[in-house]
């Protein structure tokens, strides 16, 4: 069932009404692909081993939807023996009886021939950034499998996104001018055209959504989760949050502590934060990802010249200017930053590929380029990502100083600065709701992944590890030196210490680094 704006009326879209060196030192421990020395984990005798999760007694309705699983991500085909399974479940609106009815949430499982029928599950959420599905998508179609060898992984995509029943709630006209923060738009101001948009994006999809439309937050979203677990009938689950998904991981913590056997939290939204302060972090995270990129570009001479870091950003301005014809500046930037921040593991031996479509489109062939315009915003800036990316954001800066940070972040961050710092107003007008309490107490291990140049949440798990903190969770950080989202999608060495972590609930060093 899908939501549709013009073809099913509100009230029955919802619902079935229910009842590494020796001596001090301030460098980190190098990680390899071996598993840490029992003596540099964290984890003393004198602490009690974690719950472990189980096994399902009762299972989903499963079905293979690999091809159309990766076909809908615009992978093309999996790798060979990998086997994607979807499935839906009922979960109600609101797990505390405040709106009645429920909705379908969609899963998606992957397991590859080696995996071991008997292995406890471990499931992913990716939150808005992408399709939890599509997540799992491109870890599952890269050479570091560790994870999946040992465990089988299933997605749990967020309410309207992915699998989940879908939202189509924004005018085409609507969402195609967020897409394009106002460029196009009548008067020429991109501020006061994105917060017009803005508020005629919340009240379609609002009086679309009600009395729905308070139930797209992360807390929400763990409910989900906890749905999946009594769906299972299990005591404990292990959580994977990656990106916005680890504050799904978080709240879920936060309500139902009691039922993690294990959380990982990679590449970490901030937690706690204004903003300004969050999506900054998000466009330093992508501006070094795009420095790390050019590098990689240079290395194999590829068709952006000896400085690819300025061409795209000249690409950027050019769109700005009105050169690219009707490709925006924030297209380029998504299409950029996409392609920076996707799962794909296979993403560093497309660099050439890449560099060949932005290439063209600057010498005037943009044909390449608009079909991975498309293909990101199709993956990133669906309603359902429109809807619960405001629902979970905190109040969005004034106008006034949006125009302000637009001339700060240009000179700041050259690339996406400007762009990135508009697109702060596309939730402008959605209400603000409370934020939930902090995380009381949570007598649990944490793995926490983070990676040098994030094109998606930045660095950011200083914030998420100081909350844990407070809470009384230990935990312990491991950095990976490469670029890209998320972590464990990318490195085999973070996917061995997450293996182990799940085992035994093992931490690796704090501080641990893995190579790129």
């Amino acid at each position: 069932m899908r939501w549709t704006r013009a073809v099913v009326p509100a009230s029955a879209l919802l619902i079935m009404i229910a009842g590494c060196g020796a001596g001090p030192s301030d460098r980190p421990h190098v990680a390899v692909e071996h598993p840490p020395v029992p003596g540099d984990s964290i984890t003393s005798a004198q602490v009690p081993p974690p719950p472990t999760a189980e096994v399902p007694k009762r299972d989903l309705p499963w079905r293979d939807c690999t091809r159309e699983t990766f076909d809908r991500s615009g992978m093309g085909p999996g790798p060979a023996g990998l086997v994607l399974e979807c499935a839906d479940f009922s979960t109600p609106i609101d797990s505390a009886g405040s709106v009645l009815g429920n909705f379908r949430a969609g899963a998606v499982r992957a397991r590859l021939p080696q995996t071991p029928p008997d292995a406890t599950p471990v499931v992913l959420t990716s939150g808005v950034d992408r399709s939890s599905g599509a997540t799992l998508a491109g870890l599952a179609s890269g050479p570091a499998n560790a994870l999946l060898t040992a465990h089988p992984v299933v997605a749990v995509d967020r309410r309207g996104i992915g699998t989940s029943q879908a939202i189509d709630c924004l005018p085409a006209d609507i969402r195609a001018g967020l897409q394009d923060n106002a460029q196009f738009s009548p008067g020429g101001d991109p501020v006061t055209g994105m917060s017009d948009l803005s508020r005629n994006g919340t009240i379609a999809c609002r009086d679309f959504l009600q009395p729905y439309d308070g139930t797209f937050d992360a807390a929400h979203a763990a409910d989900d989760i906890e749905q999946l677990r009594r769906e299972w009938d299990v005591g404990h689950i292990a959580v994977l949050g990656t990106g916005s998904g680890a504050l799904v991981g978080m709240e879920y913590a936060r309500k139902y502590g009691d039922r993690l056997a294990r959380l990982v939290l990679d590449s970490p939204a901030p937690v706690g934060v204004d903003t300004i302060t969050r999506t900054e972090t998000a466009v330093q995270g992508a501006e070094a990802a795009l420095s790390a990129f050019a590098q990689q570009c240079v290395g194999i001479s590829c068709s952006l010249g000896p400085d690819p870091r300025a061409a795209v950003t000249a690409l950027v301005q050019k769109a700005a200017d009105g050169r690219l014809g009707d490709i925006s500046a924030n297209a380029v930037r998504t299409a950029v930053t996409g392609f920076l921040g996707s799962p794909r593991a296979d993403r560093t031996g497309r660099v050439g590929e890449f560099a060949d479509a932005l290439s063209a489109a600057g010498r005037g062939d943009p044909g390449a380029l608009k079909a991975i315009i498309d293909q990101q915003e199709a993956a990133t800036t669906s309603d359902g990502q429109f809807v619960n990316g405001c629902t979970d954001m905190p109040q969005s800066p004034p106008a006034p100083q949006i125009t302000d940070l637009t001339g700060i972040w240009a000179q700041k961050y050259p690339a996406f600065g400007r762009a990135t710092a508009l697109s702060m107003l596309a939730c402008s007008a959605w209400p603000v709701t409370e934020a939930p309490p902090a995380l009381e107490k949570l007598a649990l291990p944490v793995l926490v992944l983070t990676g040098i140049g994030d094109p998606v949440t930045g660095t950011a798990q200083a914030s998420v590890t100081g909350a844990l903190g407070a809470a009384g969770a230990r935990s312990s950080t491991m950095t990976w030196q490469g670029w890209g989202h998320p972590v464990s999608a990318h490195s085999g060495c973070a996917q061995t210490a997450l293996v182990d972590y799940l085992k035994d609930g093992r931490l690796p060093g704090d501080g641990t680094a893995c190579p790129a």
